[in-house]
């Protein structure tokens, strides 16, 4: 039976952009059909370049070539990117010397999301890099607490007539937060447009100086306050935390499809599989999978990522965390070297990153479906 252009259309048809409605066939995606023997050559034109992206549609394609025609082996892709119009983008970093920008997300609470971020910070400083962190967790602020800044207030500087704040540091990680504003017992209770005002204040308002890398603790879910950053900030990338259970994996994905979403297009950097395994003091050669063996490191490879490390529960994690001195300070231990891991392989992704894709642009959003805490 020979093969036809019109069969390999018809049979993609029915396959849609990942995580749309849009028909690769029906949007006029695909250009061009070519059939050599047992190879077939497409065409397809995408609007987002990433690799990751990339892998999924040609994923679909194969996929669904195969199971209609097993007889044709090769199935090859040549993308083209669309040229999409800038209209709804905001040009440039509006930081000046602010080299990248990475948020750490989290699709749920509890997955310890500020205690990486808080961490990473430290470690990216250990390493050499000039950091910065806002504590963007409007609602419950814990940078303060982890960096050993509980009361400190940020001091007021004029820079060309306008007004700055300096922002405290400690550890080498200039750090702006809610918590420098509020009594350490009062809650926050805001409507969305308020806590978003306040977010940008935050990043607006200070005066960050030459930073290599500003990092923004998110809160968890996906909501106002992260659609207010990908509108305020160009990010570089997003790192979405998790840990191996099953119901923290689920809402992990959420979070990555959100950044993915064709209005936001932010690239995510990795996962962090957090509480990986227990490792009690006495027994430093054991590990104990309480929450579920490598669930981080298999949702990495299912959504194409990089896995950017695995942190094991350790008693001097939470100890430091409370002490307000970030665990990556210890000397030569199991938890600090797997920070500083994490920072190595955080770098390597950033600057991959880099290579591969164009700068960042600020989103201007009017309207979003499907996005919700």
């Amino acid at each position: 039976m020979k093969i036809t252009k019109e069969d390999i259309s018809n049979i993609l048809s029915k396959v849609n952009f990942p995580s749309s409605s849009s028909g690769i066939v029906d949007s006029g995606s695909l250009k061009n059909v070519q059939i050599f023997g047992d190879e077939i050559i497409l065409d397809i034109e995408i609007s987002n370049p990433t690799l990751q992206y990339k892998k999924k549609i040609e994923a679909l394609c194969i996929e669904a070539i195969h199971d209609m025609l097993s007889d044709m082996k090769n199935v090859k892709i040549n993308f083209a990117i669309k040229e999409v119009k800038k209209d709804i983008k905001i040009q440039g970093n509006p930081i000046p010397n602010v080299k990248n920008i990475i948020a750490v997300s989290s699709g749920k609470g509890g997955v310890g999301k500020s205690t990486i971020a808080a961490n990473l910070s430290t470690a990216l400083a250990e390493l050499g890099y000039s950091v910065g962190i806002v504590d963007a967790d409007i609602y419950g602020p814990s940078m303060p607490i982890m960096f050993d800044l509980v009361g400190e207030i940020p001091q007021a500087i004029e820079l060309e007539g306008k007004k700055k704040m300096k922002p405290p540091s400690n550890y080498n990680v200039k750090m702006v937060s809610m918590g420098f504003f509020t009594e350490a017992n009062q809650a926050v209770v805001w409507r969305g447009p308020m806590a978003s005002k306040a977010l940008n204040q935050l990043i607006w308002d200070t005066h960050w100086g030459a930073l290599d890398y500003l990092i923004i603790d998110l809160p968890p879910g996906t909501g106002d306050i992260h659609l207010s950053l990908v509108q305020a900030i160009p990010l570089t990338g997003a790192i979405v935390v998790t840990t191996p259970q099953e119901i923290a994996l689920a809402d992990a994905k959420k979070g990555v499809n959100m950044f993915q979403m064709d209005s936001i297009d932010v690239p995510v950097i990795g996962i962090v599989e957090n509480m990986s395994y227990f490792t009690p003091e006495e027994l430093p050669e054991n590990k104990y999978y309480i929450f579920g063996k490598d669930g981080g490191k298999d949702l990495a490879e299912q959504l194409n990522l990089n896995l950017l490390g695995q942190i094991p529960i350790v008693q001097s994690l939470r100890e430091a965390s409370d002490g307000g001195r970030p665990a990556v300070l210890q000397e030569n231990t199991q938890i600090s070297k797997s920070f500083i891991n994490l920072a190595k392989n955080v770098v390597d992704s950033v600057n991959q990153r880099n290579v591969d894709l164009p700068d960042t642009e600020a989103v201007k959003i009017t309207n979003m479906k499907g996005c919700s805490n």
